[in-house]
């Protein structure tokens, strides 16, 4: 058996700027998702309580239920069912939907597995790539680059994107920068609420890509900006200077608010916590809904304060290992 783990993730600050040829950083969670691959008569996809067996390509077609995807997966590598005689089994402990990249931890972690399956010997970068087009070409998610590549490195990075502001990831453009700050840093004292509310990172990512697109000024400067926050919160992280980190959350907030990427019930929880005495509080991800981030040095007041404000739930994100895979076919 094959079996392969893929961490969520939590944007510090930085984001949704992955979108943009910008800079983010970003921390992993303790999370995972987890995909394994097993011998079978025929191939069998496995999600979540849903099953299904595959013997044509046709079955491949994405159907909008929790085995889109593997068919996604499988559909761009080209696997022919027919040549496939195994089970592929995926599930998850990262809350779905909230923000935390839930869904491309999935992907990667698939990946990864048909990596080692059939002994392709795919760089990191080479994953996180491919799992990106899977989300972007065959299942038509809008996003950015951030998911992918934390799925992959795990752990706290500063992570470069410029040259990949393109949804359409050509060859051509350059790859990732991924700086590892997690060695120079102790801990970051962070906290992760959910709103209790689930969505669509791609239908949140929409709009303010269609108004960068059309070159409307507020949203590319806005952007730019917050660029430039990640590019200082890497040193206000290896100085551990938390309240300048927080500032800097803060900000991003507050533009991210202005441009209306976010909502009242994110709004709601932010300012809570930081009437608790967080020193930063922002989106861990997308808008409307999901999961906010909470830099603070009293988790045990501010969690308190989140719960007593009907938070669905709490999470210490800390620096986890990318994606990794053990065993064979």
């Amino acid at each position: 058996m094959i079996t392969a783990t893929a961490p969520g993730r939590c944007g510090i600050v930085g984001n949704p700027t992955d979108m943009y040829g910008g800079s983010v950083i970003s921390i992993s969670t303790r999370e995972r998702a987890r995909c394994e691959i097993a011998p079978a008569d025929r191939l069998t996809l496995s999600s979540s309580g849903e099953v299904a067996e595959i013997s044509r390509t046709e079955e491949l077609k994405l159907c909008g239920d929790r085995l889109d995807i593997p068919r996604a997966v499988l559909q761009w590598f080209h696997i022919s069912p027919a040549d496939a005689s195994y089970s592929v089994t995926l599930d998850t402990d990262i809350p779905m939907q909230a923000g935390m990249a839930g869904s491309t931890a999935l992907v990667v972690a698939m990946v990864g597995a048909l990596d080692r399956l059939y002994g392709w010997n795919m760089q990191p970068w080479t994953i996180a790539e491919n799992a990106r087009k899977v989300e972007s070409r065959i299942m038509k998610v809008v996003c950015g680059h951030q998911d992918q590549h934390m799925a992959v490195f795990g752990g706290l990075n500063y992570m470069d994107f410029a040259g990949k502001q393109s949804l359409e990831q050509t060859d051509e453009e350059p790859l990732a920068v991924i700086e590892p700050l997690a060695p120079y840093v102790s801990a970051i004292p962070l906290l992760a609420a959910h709103t209790g509310i689930r969505h669509h990172s791609g239908s949140v990512h929409q709009s303010p890509r269609d108004r960068w697109l059309s070159g409307e000024e507020l949203v590319i400067n806005s952007y730019q900006r917050i660029a430039q926050l990640a590019r200082l919160g890497k040193r206000a992280v290896l100085a551990q200077n938390w309240q300048k980190l927080g500032a800097l959350m803060n900000e991003n907030h507050a533009i991210i608010s202005k441009l209306g990427g976010s909502g009242p019930v994110n709004d709601r929880l932010i300012q809570v916590a930081l009437d608790a005495g967080a020193s930063g509080a922002k989106l861990a991800g997308a808008g409307g809904g999901g999961t906010i981030l909470v830099l603070m040095d009293n988790p045990e007041k501010v969690g308190q304060a989140l719960l007593a404000a009907d938070a669905d739930s709490l999470w210490t994100p800390i620096p986890s290992p990318g994606l990794t895979v053990e065993g064979t076919l």
